[in-house]
């Protein structure tokens, strides 16, 4: 239980069906937590009101301590992708890693039968055992986040809201009586105050480089650190040109370099990814699949060129623009989710470096 409004229905809903339910939170907020670090999903004023739904539902509450787990998966992993030139993605790591894993295993560990959240995804008993696909409503589908999912634990989870719409959630809520019917979403990462760039800037000390043409190794502007900027970005690149339309195409943390190009220099014709997860046997996947390349991206077709249990490659049926290093390919094949992967970046040639003169000596 978050404290917000879907995960409240879910407990209700699960209630209301015969299940013994026990409600529980996850405590991710460290003992010295800013009043502005966590999000109001994650935030002890959550688990006050997380604690008061479960007493109108009438089930037990919990507030479990994953404040190691959290620092350790999420938080630590989050900094050292963006130092890496990455833009990660810690809600499919706190999914995988957190919530669908080690309290999956609590879950067992004290005799619960399932673990229920209030994601819209829907489970479906197929034929060859438990399958997820895309929640009934599109605008909340969130399978996306859910790709590494260990297959073990698919049969221990419940989404009791995966079949509804969000209005449809809020009204059941209000017949309940349940002081979250009207609570606002949460929007944010919840752990980073403000805004992404402002929390780096905090945590990843600053590295001064330069702006260069991908074509030529032109110079072309400069920068405060590679972490501060996202591929297909064009918007706040400071050129010296600042008529020029530009594109971050690659990062290169190494050379502090920020590579920049035209639109048609960010356009990707396929993709591979590591670190892989699959939902259903690697020989069961088809060669032809959906892939989304972030939240909210329309799905697209694509060719799976290479598979095996580490990783694939697929070449899209368009080509697709700023796929992002450290986002997530995740595949689809119609409704169900078959899995998915840790994008990786381009292999591409990029133009030597001179050797450091004039204006180059002068960057601090």
């Amino acid at each position: 239980m978050s404290g917000g409004v879907d995960s409240s229905v879910s407990a209700a809903l699960l209630k209301e069906q015969g299940y013994s339910v026990v409600g529980a939170m996850m405590r991710f907020w460290p003992d010295d937590k800013r009043v502005d670090t966590f999000d109001s999903c994650c935030s002890p004023d959550a688990a006050y009101e997380a604690r008061r739904v479960a007493d109108q539902v009438g089930v037990p509450f919990y507030l479990l301590d994953y404040r190691e787990q959290f620092q350790q998966h999420i938080v630590g992993p989050f900094l050292k992708e963006y130092a890496a030139g990455r833009t990660p993605n810690p809600c499919v790591n706190c999914n995988t890693k957190v919530k669908f894993d080690e309290l999956v295993k609590k879950a067992k560990l004290l005799g619960c039968d399932y673990v229920a959240t209030g994601h819209y995804v829907k489970r479906v008993d197929g034929p060859s055992g438990t399958e997820f696909h895309r929640g009934d409503d599109p605008r909340k589908d969130q399978t996306y986040f859910l790709w590494g999912t260990p297959v073990s634990a698919l049969p221990y989870i419940l989404f009791p809201v995966g079949t509804l719409e969000k209005p449809q959630v809020r009204e059941l809520a209000e017949q309940h009586g349940l002081l979250t019917a009207q609570k606002p979403e949460s929007q944010n990462i919840c752990f980073v105050p403000g805004t992404v760039k402002d929390f780096v800037a905090e945590h990843i000390p600053r590295a001064a480089g330069f702006i260069r043409e991908i074509g030529s190794g032109e110079i072309v502007g400069e920068h405060m650190g590679t972490q501060f900027y996202t591929l297909g970005q064009k918007k706040g690149l400071g050129l010296y040109h600042t008529h020029a339309v530009r594109h971050v195409v690659h990062l290169d943390p190494g050379s502090k370099t920020v590579w920049v190009g035209d639109y048609a220099d960010c356009l990707w014709t396929g993709l591979r990814a590591s670190a892989a997860n699959y939902l259903l046997p690697l020989s069961e996947v088809p060669d032809v699949v959906e892939v989304q390349v972030r939240y909210r991206a329309t799905p697209v077709r694509a060719r799976v060129l290479h598979k095996d249990d580490s990783g694939f490659e697929l070449a899209f049926e368009q080509p697709q623009f700023a796929v992002a290093p450290g986002q997530s390919a995740v595949l689809y094949s119609g409704s169900r989710l078959l899995g998915g992967g840790l994008i990786e970046d381009h292999v591409r040639t990029l133009p030597a470096l001179p050797a450091p003169k004039g204006r180059e000596l002068e960057l601090r």
